[in-house]
């Protein structure tokens, strides 16, 4: 399979994009507005306060889910029964972070929730009639203001062979939220799978930025929009001994945005959670 990246600045990006998350559940973007120096910068400072001892002063809050959540508590994937090889800091504008690490978050925040917006109106604008009149109200506006929208930066540590036999990085899920926005990782290892069930590599080219569907948007949309089931694997060889950082920004609705006849958005994301087994 090739895939098909779309160039953010060209006339017809947006049904492009919108095609590409309808066939297959995610899309990849060009030339978007996201500052790569930024990108490198966090990855780069983050990696070392994952490596000190700094990060266990900022324990995560079970009630607000904000704060740093050590590889003994992390997610395990709905349907597996190990956890994922990983440690990963819960940042919202309104939660803890270190000083020195937060103005570089918040510029991050603020430029990928512009763009989100901006790709929720482009999958509204070409959603089918039928399907854009479930929606509830518009997609850019359930995120409007959201206090729910997570960023969350993921530290994948180096393999060191004394894991539980069977553990992967991030085991085969599919997010909770409507979007997620995820610039390329410094290491490889993403996998998205197709819908004849291959996994697909996803390609790390550092100027792309992977946008995938979520479990609400698959709920709003009745399925139209396919939530995208992905995984990140162990590294081979050299890379055992590497680190992997990645930073997605998981795009959630106000709490009593309504989804569909059977959830309102709070409903939906404290039903995941409790199966993540993180609440």
């Amino acid at each position: 399979m090739m895939l098909s990246v779309v160039d953010y600045t060209a006339e017809n990006a947006a049904l492009e994009f919108v095609t590409s998350l309808h066939e297959t559940g995610f899309g990849v973007l060009k030339n978007h507005p996201i500052q790569k120096e930024l990108l490198e910068s966090i990855y780069k400072n983050w990696a070392g306060f994952f490596a000190s001892d700094e990060k266990f002063d900022y324990q995560f809050n079970v009630e607000t889910q904000d704060g740093f959540f050590p590889i003994t508590v992390s997610e395990t994937a709905k349907g597996n029964s190990l956890k994922d090889i990983k440690e990963y800091f819960h940042y919202y504008p309104w939660g803890q972070v270190p000083a020195e690490l937060k103005q570089e978050l918040a510029d991050y925040y603020q430029q990928a929730n512009t763009l989100a917006a901006t790709l929720l109106d482009w999958v509204e604008k070409h959603s089918p009639a039928d399907v854009s009149a479930k929606f509830s109200i518009a997609l850019s506006e359930m995120i409007a203001q959201s206090e729910r929208t997570l960023l969350r930066i993921l530290h994948y540590p180096p393999i060191t062979g004394d894991e539980e036999l069977g553990a992967i990085r991030a085991a085969a899920h599919g997010d909770i939220n409507l979007l997620t926005i995820l610039p390329a990782a410094n290491a490889s290892g993403l996998q998205v799978q197709l819908k004849d069930g291959t996994w697909y590599d996803v390609p790390g080219d550092f100027g792309c930025l992977i946008v995938n569907i979520g479990d609400m948007l698959q709920e709003a949309s009745g399925g139209y929009y396919p939530s995208t089931i992905h995984r990140v694997i162990n590294p081979e060889g050299q890379d055992k001994t590497k680190s992997r950082i990645s930073l997605p920004l998981f795009l959630h609705p106000n709490a009593d945005v309504v989804l569909s006849e059977r959830y309102t958005a709070d409903e939906y994301l404290q039903e995941r959670l409790r199966e993540l087994g993180v609440k």
